[in-house]
Formats: structure tokens, sequence, C-alpha cells
């Protein structure tokens, strides 16, 4: 286990030059200097890439220090691990590139997160290394950008509240996204190709994506039928239509998980789903049935070996995203809208500021490693947790405070 008062760094970023790293580090950067009461590190494989980012960000990050580790090298990962209390790791696709990494972690007692949305791996990391980290004091925390962070924390921040109007938790919550700008990068995209590619494979695989509760511990599981958008749907609480959102598969999995690590505070027949409002009357309705199109297109083709080719030629490469005009000009609206057991109903809605993401996600996953390293609580143990099962209301601070998310009640009644 790693001894953490010895640890040189409060946090390293590993795969700093990634661009979802670059940004990050810029981030940290001008929020908390290079060797002030924040102390942390960059890494990555390519030394002269690494000091081509320290040059780009400027003179004040010329007392950064670089720590030269490959995704693939165990024993430079346990040095980089033993130098560091927090690894924020930025290396995906994760199925690909990222499982060397959570190992050493969990082996070594080093708390780790990453902004992740691969649900298969999740679930791998959990059966493969849970127990040693359990056993090493680690705690691992996927998820922590735009998925799944607002959605996570939306919940349980309407949860809070609903306890604090109601007494008693909405045991069923949807979400809907109001409106969202931003680009997506060839490592997002990179992503969900490889997880269409292992579906396509793998009729097992197939069968787990669909299962709401596939990372929860085997115990947690609901006898009430789980709502799941698979078409163009009009939804009466906000006068519009709806379109599958993209990013549900993985947002409903971590919530329902941070439900079971919590002891089902939400309720144990809790129902939980995402979708994205396209707008009002035949537009609305249109922009639905299209979207439904284009995503079952998008997967099918991805699936496919002799599609495959053509979506990566389209698609953006890894490396490759939004510029910082379009981060800056970003910005998102979420809805939710819980119910409790006896019809009393709350909206709740977070925004962000920059574009999802990137430039939202980058702070995001930068304060959730700055969380981990300064306010988890004792009893946060090692495991394998989600943002608002170990972070709680420390991150929703943070986020509020520094990340430019707001956390509003619109309405009761």
């Amino acid at each position: 286990m790693t001894d953490t008062t010895a640890a040189n760094y409060d946090l390293v970023v590993f795969g700093a030059t990634s661009f979802v790293g670059q940004i990050l580090a810029r981030y940290l950067l001008e929020n908390y200097g290079a060797d002030k009461e924040v102390k942390w590190a960059i890494a990555g494989r390519s030394e002269g890439k690494l000091n081509q980012l320290k040059s780009d960000l400027g003179a004040g990050a010329a007392s950064l220090p670089v720590i030269l580790a490959d995704a693939a090298d165990e024993p430079a990962l346990r040095d980089l691990c033993g130098q560091t209390r927090v690894v924020i790791s930025t290396v995906g696709p994760y199925a690909l590139f990222g499982e060397t990494l959570v190992k050493v972690c969990a082996e070594t007692g080093t708390d780790y997160c990453d902004l992740t949305g691969e649900v298969q791996w999740i679930r791998r990391m959990i059966e493969r290394y849970e127990a040693k980290a359990k056993e090493s004091g680690a705690r691992i925390v996927h998820c922590c950008g735009f998925d799944s962070i607002p959605s996570d924390m939306g919940v349980w921040f309407l949860q809070q509240q609903s306890e604090a109007t109601f007494g008693k938790p909405c045991q069923d919550v949807r979400m809907r996204v109001k409106v969202a700008k931003g680009g997506l990068s060839g490592g997002t995209v990179a992503s969900m190709i490889n997880v269409a590619k292992e579906a396509g494979a793998d009729p097992k695989l197939r069968k787990e994506l669909a299962n709401p509760f596939s990372i929860c511990p085997p115990e947690h599981r609901s006898e009430k039928r789980q709502p799941s958008l698979k078409s163009a749907e009009f939804d009466k609480n906000f006068d519009a239509w709806l379109a599958p959102f993209v990013m549900g598969a993985i947002n409903t999995r971590v919530v329902h998980r941070s439900n079971a690590l919590q002891g089902a505070r939400y309720g144990k027949e809790f129902t939980y789903d995402e979708a994205i409002m396209t707008g009002k009357g035949t537009k609305g309705r249109l922009t639905a049935y299209g979207m439904v199109g284009a995503l079952g297109a998008f997967f099918t083709a991805s699936a496919i070996k002799p599609t495959r080719w053509v979506v990566e030629k389209l698609v953006p490469k890894p490396g490759e995203g939004p510029s910082p005009d379009d981060q800056e000009k970003g910005f998102y609206d979420l809805r939710f809208v819980g119910k409790t057991t006896d019809g009393k109903t709350m909206i709740t809605k977070v925004t962000g500021d920059r574009d999802p993401g990137y430039g939202s996600t980058s702070k995001m996953l930068g304060e959730a490693g700055l969380c981990l390293a300064f306010d988890v609580k004792e009893d946060v143990k090692g495991g394998f947790w989600t943002p608002a099962s170990a972070l709680d209301g420390k991150l929703l601070e943070r986020l509020q405070a520094n990340a430019g998310l707001t956390f509003e009640v619109v309405e009761t009644r």
C-alpha cells in the first residue's frame, strides 16, 4: 500500500498530453499553480510531448514535474503510484489502455479517478480488482467527466432536496437534456466505436449492456421494470419530444450503483432514465426520429468490420476535438423530474458553463481528483465507488465554487 504521507504529489495527471489531459493541465495550473497548495505532476509515455505541453502552458509551468510511464509498463506505473496520493487518468479508450493502471492503483492503495464511459470495462475492473482495492484502501472512482458527474450528482442533489422538502426521496427520477452545445473529441468517438465493436462480437456483452444494474453489487436488483427509451417519445412534463441520450447507457448504470452503495437510499425499487429533448410539435418529432435513426446507424456501422472503417474515416481522430473558442461557447442545461411514492414532484436543474465533453469535463475531472486528495470522508474505505457515493456534498461544493456548475430547485408540487 502506498504511504500517502510520504508521497511527493497530491495528484498526478496521467495522459497529460491527450486532448482532455492538456485542458485539465491548463485548468489546474491556472487555478492552483504548479507548486503551491496543491502538489501535482504530469505523466505520460513521451518526454518530448510532455515538455512541449509545459512550454505551451507558459512560464508558470516551468517547475511542473514530469513523470515518464507507458500505460502498459507496470513497473513504471508502480513507481508513479509510489509518488502520489491520487492518479487522474485520461488515457482512453480505457478498455484498450486502462487496465494496468487500475490494477496497480488497486494493489498499491493509490486513489484513482478517470472519465471513462465504457460500462463493460468498468464491470470487468470491479470483478478483477475490487477485492484488492478494499484490501489496500484504494478508492477507485470512474466516470468523473460529463459522463457521469452531472447525472450522478444531479440525482444526489435532487434526493437531498426531496428528503429535506418531502421527508423522503423520489423513487422515480427522469433526466432530460434541455440543451447542450459542444463537440465530440476523437477519444470519445474511439471509445464509442470500441464498445460497439465488442458488443457486435459478443452476444453475452450485448445482453449485459441492456442490464441497468450491470455494475451494481449482485445483491442489488429491482423487481420494478426500468424505463429505457428506444425510440422517439413525447414527454408531458416538459411538453417536448424526446430521443435517446447517447450517454444514458453509462449514466443510468452509475446512478444505480450510487443508490446501491448508499444502501438503497433512493429506494429499493428506484427507477431512472435519461433522454434528450428535441423540441415541440412536428419539428421536435421529426428531430427525435432523425436522432434515433442516426444513433442506430452509427452503432450498427461501428459494430461491423466492413463498415467500421468508413465510420473511422468520417469521425474525429484521437487527439482531435473542439477548439478553445468552441469550448468557451459551449454549455448545457439538464432537468431532473423526481416523483415520490405519494405523488409529490420536484424538478431540479444542473447547468455547466463550457462544452460538456471537454471544457466542462476537464474541470469536473480535476475537482474530483482534488476531492479525492483532500475531502474524502474517513468512512469511505477502499473499493470501487461512484462520484456521488464517495465524494457527495464536498464534490458538489467544489463543482459550484470552481467548475462552473450550478444545482438548483426549479419547482415543487
